[in-house]
């Protein structure tokens, strides 16, 4: 089988394709056939800055394929089912490529709605926003979410989430972008270009903060007490600092999640959420596809297809 792996950290040019052995799944693990592997910006940060150990190591998480064997002990799937799902992360994956392992309960029947495509990136973007905005921020009917970059992998299904709950959602995008971000389902959408934010939205309650840096400047949109959800790292510092000033700020790291899969997945099929693509590249252009990513002006998901 094919793929993708890097004996260097460094720019797109470290990623390559190569022959390997498909593996054998493990108990309680199962061997999907890859049809579609999302591309996430933590793929190019590890791919350039490490977080796996020494290469070389692969990146990719987001996943969906067809179960062809199933591993000791595994009773939730039969060879011949659709799945999709984010193995094993923050640890390695290795979803670029044909065959990837997977702990059973990683994954989660595909929405039938969907495409190996679209349910390729829903996993890992899916997750991050239901879990940051349900899970952590216990969002309710009613309340006011802040979402920049609400065109983007997790912005835009932040934004449907967050309808599907009954809230209130200010996104911020480029105005060429706003006619799609209205079309999510978005209340207000804020030219960020051309704006401050913060002198045109107030009364937030909720602020998902899908773009590092931006914390201190967001914070005067918040209510007293207000959430702030922060979703990179290197906002720690500024996640303090929103503490001390009386907010409830966390960082949140994503977590694989079977249940979480299967509400996303009937969010899917019952219509409330969608999976924009934005690009597809084949898995030899994995390279192409990080050099997209990192421009940071794509709208929805990028995705591998072997």
């Amino acid at each position: 089988m094919r793929k993708v792996i890097q004996s260097r950290l460094g720019s797109p040019e470290v990623l390559e394709t190569v022959e390997a052995e498909i593996p054998v799944p493990g108990p309680t693990e199962v061997l999907v056939e890859v049809k579609a592997a999302g591309v996430n910006p933590v793929d190019w940060k590890v791919r350039n800055g490490g977080g796996l150990g020494d290469p070389p190591f692969s990146v990719g998480w987001d996943v969906s394929g067809v179960v062809t064997e199933v591993g000791p002990g595994v009773t939730r799937f039969k060879p011949g089912d659709e799945v999709f799902g984010m193995p094993r992360f923050p640890l390695e994956a290795a979803a670029y490529a044909d065959y990837v392992t997977a702990p059973s309960r990683h994954l989660a029947l595909k929405p039938s709605t969907m495409s190996h495509a679209q349910a390729a990136g829903l996993s890992l973007a899916g997750l991050t926003s239901w879990q940051a905005l349900v899970a952590t921020a216990g969002l309710e009917a009613g309340q006011r979410v802040l979402i920049p970059a609400a065109a983007g992998g997790v912005g835009h299904l932040a934004v449907q989430i967050a309808k599907s709950r009954g809230a209130y959602v200010i996104g911020t995008a480029s105005a060429a972008k706003h006619h799609f971000v209205r079309g999510l389902g978005a209340d207000e959408v804020i030219d960020y270009q051309s704006v401050e934010v913060g002198s045109q939205v107030s009364d937030v309650d909720i602020l998902l903060a899908t773009v590092a840096g931006q914390i201190r400047e967001l914070a005067s949109t918040l209510v007293a007490g207000g959430r702030v959800v922060a979703l990179n790292g290197t906002d720690l510092e500024a996640v303090h600092w929103a503490a001390q000033n009386g907010l409830r700020a966390e960082f949140m790291l994503v977590e694989p999640d079977r249940s979480d899969l299967e509400i996303l997945a009937d969010l899917a099929d019952n219509s409330q959420l969608t999976v924009h693509v934005d690009t597809v590249f084949p898995l030899s252009e994995a390279a192409d596809a990080h050099r997209l990513g990192e421009k940071g002006r794509t709208i929805g998901k990028i995705i591998l297809v072997p």
